[in-house]
């Protein structure tokens, strides 16, 4: 039997299939030890994320982090909706409670990135207003209105949407943190000094990432030197 084969007969594409294959043979052989570890003492992150199920921004390879370092979570456009104790269901916030209660990490950090769907249909969606994508009955267009507050403080876009649509990003980081600290337990650990936010926004096509200065309310470059460096080196 084919690997394709194999992989259709389980019900897994053959691309995952594969790529298991060779986390055996290449991460997981060099690293035996480190997953034994992992399996024995569990998890014990000092980060949280919250990130973008964007399937071009990978958090771990953004990073370059070993298993076991970063807590992440995904989901579409990188939200976090404001505090809210009911009955519905809130993937997002008991992920946040787990890491805060349960792993006890240290840092929270909301990163968006460009040319983000999520945040592009919002803003299309708002701006045909006979032609709405983003339905408020549907999951998502209900999702998306999380980012309505730092639409708000934006104003109506004046350029270009496509450039709208960066700026909106780079506001719903700071939405997001505005809601991190509804949840009590966030206010609690953050004055304490047991826990630090932080935003961050990544770019896909240079790989610049910033992060945000909460004094100023500007976006940095972080490492600018590694960055330029980076550029410079050969590529084979």
């Amino acid at each position: 039997m084919t690997q394709t084969q194999s992989a259709q007969s389980l019900n897994l594409p053959a691309r995952l299939i594969e790529g298991y294959g060779a986390f055996l043979h290449g991460r997981f052989g060099q690293e035996r030890e480190r997953f034994k570890h992992l399996s024995e003492a569990g998890q014990k992150p000092k980060i949280m994320l919250i990130g973008c199920c964007d399937s071009r921004v990978s958090p771990e390879v953004i990073f370059d982090a070993d298993p076991g370092e970063i807590f992440v979570v995904r989901n579409v456009a990188n939200l976090v909706p404001p505090y809210a104790p009911d009955d519905d269901l809130h993937g997002t916030s008991a992920a946040l409670e787990f890491a805060l209660m349960g792993l006890r990490v240290e840092h929270v950090v909301v990163m968006g990135h460009g040319q983000c769907g999520g945040v592009r249909a919002f803003v299309d969606s708002e701006a045909d207003p006979y032609q709405r994508p983003l339905s408020p009955g549907d999951f998502i267009g209900k999702w998306m209105t999380l980012i309505g507050p730092a639409a708000q403080r934006l104003g109506k876009p004046e350029g270009s949407l496509a450039d709208y649509s960066e700026l909106l990003a780079l506001e719903s980081i700071k939405q997001s943190l505005i809601n991190l600290r509804s949840f009590p337990p966030v206010r609690l650990l953050e004055e304490r000094g047991k826990l630090s936010l932080h935003g961050a926004y990544f770019s896909i096509a240079s790989g610049q990432l910033q992060t945000l200065d909460e004094s100023t309310g500007a976006f940095v470059q972080i490492a600018p030197e590694h960055h330029v460096q980076a550029f410079k080196e050969p590529r084979f």
